[in-house]
């Protein structure tokens, strides 16, 4: 008897296992990567309608699951400082936590023979204010549509990850901001897609970034292309998933032909790798 009890014990165990493992939904599995610069899924339920969730007083993007329960995807910080973040919620009012895990990242150092691209002059500087304010703005926004998806396509065919997301840069020598986005070894003149229906805010040519596309892909999910030889779309375009926005260049400050291309969650920048599978812890 005891030894029937074990067995079915032992069965309890194997048939429960995959259950509990496969519990989560979908895009619960596949983006949750608590870590500076990464994403906290946030489980909010099961309710009618969709709650309202808020991380660092921004509105946060919630979408309902494959299982069928309301998550707030967040977006966390580079600088954001390892352990317990809170999200708040409405309807009804509740405080929700989740946990940010530690990680390092690389250092990378870059020569560049434009010394201006490095340390610009007064004029140089007033125009990347500028055009920083702008951006700026452009990750603000928030809109109530929600992304088309969530789990994101490549923006380019084939091509290998270089610089990934994180890394502390140096330029000749000089530390500056970290690498915010992630950048794709493509040849010139390579096709750029939409990973995600929206619309088009920002077509420009910036010092830095050179021509620049920003997407704004609903419930404050935005996303940016840099560096690019052309446009195909210009501000205030509706774009859908797969179409082609424009080609991979080198303008701004660039060594060679790559695309650069950051993703944005309530205002942070996060690692574009974990929304096409590519993250490495």
């Amino acid at each position: 008897m005891k030894r029937l009890v074990r067995v079915f014990s032992v069965l309890m165990v194997f048939w429960l296992t995959p259950l509990t493992a496969s519990a989560q939904g979908y895009i619960s599995r596949t983006l949750s990567q608590p870590v500076p610069g990464g994403i906290a899924v946030v489980p909010l339920g099961v309710s009618p309608e969709p709650p309202t969730a808020f991380y660092q007083k921004r509105p946060a993007l919630v979408v309902k699951d494959s299982d069928g329960q309301w998550i707030s995807i967040v977006g966390i910080s580079l600088k954001a400082k390892p352990g317990r973040h809170v999200v708040h919620v409405k309807s009804p009012d509740r405080e929700l936590d989740f946990t940010v895990n530690e990680k390092r990242y690389k250092e990378q150092h870059i020569t560049l023979k434009n010394k201006q691209h490095v340390n610009p002059d007064p004029d140089q500087l007033k125009r990347y204010e500028r055009e920083a304010k702008a951006q700026a703005q452009a990750y603000a926004r928030f809109r109530s549509e929600l992304p088309s998806n969530v789990v994101l396509d490549r923006p380019v065919q084939g091509g290998r990850l270089s610089s990934p997301f994180g890394l502390r840069r140096f330029f000749n020598g000089e530390e500056r901001n970290p690498h915010s986005g992630l950048d794709f070894a493509v040849p010139a003149g390579t096709p750029i897609y939409a990973p995600a229906d929206g619309v088009v805010t920002i077509v420009d040519d910036y010092f830095f970034n050179g021509k620049t596309i920003f997407i704004d892909h609903g419930q404050g999910l935005v996303t940016m292309y840099c560096h690019l030889s052309t446009f195909d779309v210009k501000a205030g375009d509706v774009v859908k998933r797969g179409q082609q926005i424009g080609q991979v260049g080198a303008t701004g400050r660039a060594t060679g032909p790559h695309l650069h291309w950051n993703v944005s969650l309530n205002d942070n920048r996060v690692d574009p790798a974990i929304f096409i599978n590519e993250f490495r812890p």
